[in-house]
């Protein structure tokens, strides 16, 4: 355990433990399990103008809110279904990500529909590749870069909400599109 605690990790993940496991096993790892892209989609609706942090803490409620993040049950919600969310304190309880969530579900699997996968659209952005920065301090790190503008407009042309460049940035963060760790890291190399 000592040995966990003596990484070298970015700066942004604290001492909690929730964010250190998830810095460790998940953040910039390459994604391209269409249910677990939906699901950093999901939670990066949420995340905006929220602490990465809150969201861990609530990712199993939004998990069983969004039955294990079904693209095509969360589609289908109806307005009931989402009274019912907006009582859920186990989730971000905003009408507003709540009902984009439900609308992005439906626009995701128009993107399955024409693509054959959402993850064989989202790549694109990216040539297929990841981006490999090189910064050494968080205050480096852009709030988002040109893909992440290109992506945005294609998304919101597409109908998808809250998918401004800086969410979309934070989405390529996580589901390794970008590897943004500090080349401190000990993550850096690994991805």
């Amino acid at each position: 355990m000592l040995k966990e605690q003596n990484k070298i990790r970015c700066t942004w993940v604290g001492q909690n433990p929730l964010m250190i496991k998830y810095h460790d096993t998940e953040w910039g790892v390459p994604l391209h399990n269409d249910r677990k892209l939906f699901e950093f989609f999901v939670l990066d609706t949420f995340q905006a103008g929220l602490s990465w942090e809150i969201i861990l803490k609530k990712r199993e409620g939004f998990k069983n809110a969004f039955k294990n993040f079904n693209i095509r049950q969360v589609a289908s919600f109806n307005g009931q279904e989402i009274e019912k969310l907006l009582r859920n304190e186990n989730i971000i309880r905003n009408r507003m990500k709540v009902e984009a969530t439900v609308n992005n579900a439906k626009k995701f699997l128009e993107i399955k529909k024409e693509f054959g996968s959402f993850d064989k659209y989202i790549w694109q952005f990216t040539n297929y590749g990841i981006i490999k920065n090189n910064y050494k301090k968080d205050s480096q790190i852009p709030p988002f870069i040109a893909q992440s503008e290109i992506m945005s407009k294609d998304l919101k042309n597409r109908g998808f909400k809250f998918v401004g460049p800086i969410i979309c940035y934070a989405f390529m963060q996580g589901i390794g599109m970008v590897n943004d760790h500090l080349v401190t890291c000990f993550c850096y190399n690994k991805l």
